[in-house]
């Protein structure tokens, strides 16, 4: 492309660092190119979150003082635009440092290829959100079934399904999870998006979001609004009830606010904030599941601030 400009970099001849021509030929293929942000596209639903936030930040001021030390991964599109394969992060940084290019490999994949590719290159992250797993497993079993030739279905229970199980079998001996931990991530693609941000910031959790994405999601946005409302999730238990009670047709408002109100084995009393004149105190990038040490850490300043003032009272 015209528009994108091989980097002229001092490295040994080819015949020093291949020994044979076809490893010659391969080399050639793999060259780095600076190419201008605005015709790059990120890869179409893309399933990991890219946040400004402190890592962010100091990802920003090394791309300005060393620049992108490690290429980014594109493929060439049809349109002649660039795809996003590895390396969101990096493109962002130079986005917000004011950097208009991208150190970037282009390589030649399909759809699935890059698909999966893609998912295994951010699975390097140090830490990958319940939801980013959940939609990346999803996206890469959907490809592997169809790069062996077999077509994709939205059935994924590991049930009496021979196409399941062998797709599966292969991403569990590659990504680490077992089978069954890999269909309940993909459950969670089944969830209200408000209720999975819950089980993002460790509100609820997997086992009971599992049974809560067999429910529909219309109830889903009742049991959303009852826990919102209350203060309060459901457990393993009760999930499974609200399960069986949609299933049944008895899954009411009612019911479920009288299953969520429950008093559950070891539950403590909680003092609940809600509404407008404490969300807003809060930090905006501050994961529910933290607001606890939040408020804790607020009130041990104010108590030590009371103590001063009440010294220099004393003191007068």
């Amino acid at each position: 492309m015209a528009s994108a400009r091989d980097i002229e970099m001092k490295l040994p001849s080819l015949d020093d660092l291949f020994s044979s021509q076809e490893e010659r030929d391969d080399a050639k293929l793999k060259r780095i190119y600076e190419i201008p942000l605005d015709e790059i596209d990120p890869f179409p639903d893309h399933p990991f979150k890219v946040r400004d936030d402190e890592d962010m930040m100091n990802l920003v001021e090394s791309v300005k003082v060393n620049g992108v030390l490690t290429p980014a991964t594109v493929r060439k599109k049809e349109d002649g635009r660039y795809e996003l394969l590895s390396g969101h992060r990096r493109f962002r940084a130079c986005q917000l440092a004011g950097i208009g290019t991208l150190r970037c490999e282009v390589v030649e994949m399909n759809r699935d290829e890059a698909t999966i590719f893609m998912v295994e290159s951010n699975f390097q992250r140090t830490t990958i959100l319940p939801s980013e797993k959940a939609f990346a497993y999803k996206m890469r079993l959907d490809a592997m079934k169809r790069v062996a030739g077999r077509p994709s279905k939205n059935n994924y229970s590991p049930v009496g399904n021979n196409i399941w199980e062998t797709s599966s079998a292969e991403m569990a001996s590659e990504v680490g999870d077992s089978k069954t931990q890999i269909f309940r991530y993909i459950r969670l693609t089944e969830l209200l998006p408000e209720i999975l941000d819950m089980v993002d910031e460790g509100v609820v959790a997997m086992r009971p979001a599992v049974e809560l994405s067999y429910i529909p999601k219309l109830q889903q946005g009742l049991i959303w609004e009852s826990m919102e409302i209350e203060g309060c999730t459901p457990s393993y238990a009760q999930a499974i009830r609200m399960r069986k009670m949609s299933e049944d047709h008895k899954l009411t408002p009612e019911a479920i606010d009288a299953i969520l109100m429950e008093q559950k084995p070891n539950q403590k009393e909680r003092i609940v904030l809600r509404g407008e004149r404490f969300s807003r105190l809060f930090p905006p990038d501050l994961p529910v599941s933290k607001r606890e040490d939040y408020v804790a850490a607020a009130m041990e300043h104010y108590a030590r601030f009371r103590e001063r003032q009440r010294n220099r009272d004393d003191a007068r």
